[in-house]
């Protein structure tokens, strides 16, 4: 650590510290000459003996690469010591402008002068968690909710069967066709398929085909006409007529199969006893998850409105970018909220402001409940999410883990929503959480920000 320098606050406003930095050239070079000789002896130079290259040489050579690393350093040193020794916290990097001649500091004609800009982190008393009043809404798991679940299970499993060569396609069966599309008179790519199977009233062939079918026989043939749609992610087949000659192979019925014992054990199960157990549990752990997300939502509303102190700058910054950046994404894709439509730009950016001050004052205030109450996670709750995401990714799941491993700016992302929903289940531990009864429909409501 470099002790015979001059540190000096030039500017305190809110949470704004400027300081103005220097460490004397003498110092510098004194510095220099000792990195010089820690080299040396792993220095080979041609013309000289291994380790017996003239520290003049070596200065030469390379004093001004050695010199500019050692200011990089220094700097990163002198910092830290400015910080510590006013009992700061930063919020953030600190910017750093330097003084005078740079080029004359890498040369040791003059010292090296900078100042130096950091947001610091604010000081505050969080709020009595204990006294906290939280509402968090509850559903019961009705016999209805469950039998709609076996239903969609079975509809899951549906089976189709031949209707018979005389029987109509109606909404809801399914076609085996062998079909060619053209345009103009001409087949084009990817529009002909054989032993195609669709389900009519599925949605997954392009607009107007389907419904074209109903009514079709095994054996019949037949031409359809549609029309791309404009949006259509094929712009050589956008917004064109095709015609389809289009070869029906087999008419087949639906048949949803009965939920029962036998339908449970096709499934793995030992008995619909033990199926519908199992859906219960289901819905009930959905249920629990919205009522947690619901009781966070409020417990975090209530620590907003309990703390009131001055935000970093920057942090506020980077996190109002961020968002903005976001929305602009999706105006570009043409995903306007409705709440965000006939907004000028400065009433939006003004609300998603507020937004990135409410984030950035949640984040430092659970961030302090869990410093104060000595919340951690583990490394196997670390590694779990990570597993989690490389999963993501199937076949490049050991890229991913290096990534994280090799970027510690992404894992700290990856551990922030952990540790802050270790900070609320600790308060939600402690606050007076009572619970509220409400419909199925209420609890799964979307908030809004």
């Amino acid at each position: 650590m470099i002790e015979p320098m001059e540190v000096t606050q030039t500017k305190a406003e809110g949470l704004s510290r400027t300081f103005a930095v220097t460490v004397p050239a003498s110092e510098l070079k004194a510095k220099l000459d000792e990195r010089i000789e820690e080299i040396r002896p792993q220095m080979k130079l041609k013309g000289f003996r291994p380790g017996k290259v003239p520290a003049s040489h070596v200065r030469k050579m390379f004093g001004k690469d050695l010199m500019g690393e050692l200011i990089n350093k220094l700097v990163d040193e002198t910092n830290q010591k400015a910080l510590e020794e006013n009992e700061l916290r930063p919020a953030g990097q600190p910017d750093v402008h330097m003084d005078g001649d740079v080029e004359k500091v890498v040369t040791g004609e003059a010292d090296l002068s900078y100042h130096m800009h950091v947001d610091v982190m604010p000081e505050f008393e969080p709020a009595d968690v204990s006294k906290l009043k939280v509402t968090r809404p509850v559903a019961e798991v009705s016999e209805e909710q469950i039998e709609e679940a076996l239903g969609r299970i079975a509809e899951q499993n549906t089976q189709f069967e031949p209707r018979g060569k005389t029987a109509k396609a109606k909404d809801g069966d399914a076609v085996v066709m062998d079909f060619v599309g053209k345009i103009d008179g001409e087949a084009f790519e990817g529009g002909s398929a054989e032993q195609q199977t669709l389900v009519i009233g599925s949605g997954r062939f392009i607009p107007g085909f389907e419904e074209q079918l109903v009514g079709v026989k095994t054996g019949e043939e037949k031409e359809i006409t549609v029309t791309f749609p404009e949006e259509y992610p094929t712009e050589d087949l956008a917004g064109k007529e095709a015609t389809f000659e289009v070869k029906v192979q087999e008419v087949r019925a639906p048949k949803t199969p009965e939920v029962d014992d036998e339908f449970a054990k096709g499934l793995g199960l030992e008995s619909l006893e033990q199926l519908t157990g199992l859906v219960k549990d289901q819905l009930q752990g959905e249920h629990d998850a919205a009522s947690r997300s619901k009781a966070k939502r409020d417990l975090l509303d209530k620590l907003d409105e309990a703390h009131e102190f001055d935000l970093p700058p920057n942090m506020v910054e980077q996190e109002f970018n961020q968002i903005w950046q976001q929305l602009q994404a999706e105006m570009d894709a043409g995903r306007t909220a409705e709440e965000d439509k006939g907004k000028s730009e400065d009433e939006l950016k003004e609300e998603y402001r507020k937004i990135a001050e409410r984030r950035v004052r949640l984040g430092l205030v659970l961030a302090e409940i869990g410093r104060v109450n000595d919340v951690r996670i583990s490394e196997q709750e670390v590694n779990q999410a990570l597993i989690r995401e490389a999963r993501q990714y199937p076949g490049q799941e050991q890229q991913v883990v290096q990534f994280f491993q090799q970027n510690p700016g992404a894992m700290a992302q990856l551990r922030a929503p952990i540790y802050e929903d270790k900070v609320v289940d600790h308060i939600l531990g402690v606050a007076e959480v009572s619970d509220e009864t409400v419909s199925r429909e209420d609890l799964f409501k979307e908030d809004e920000e």
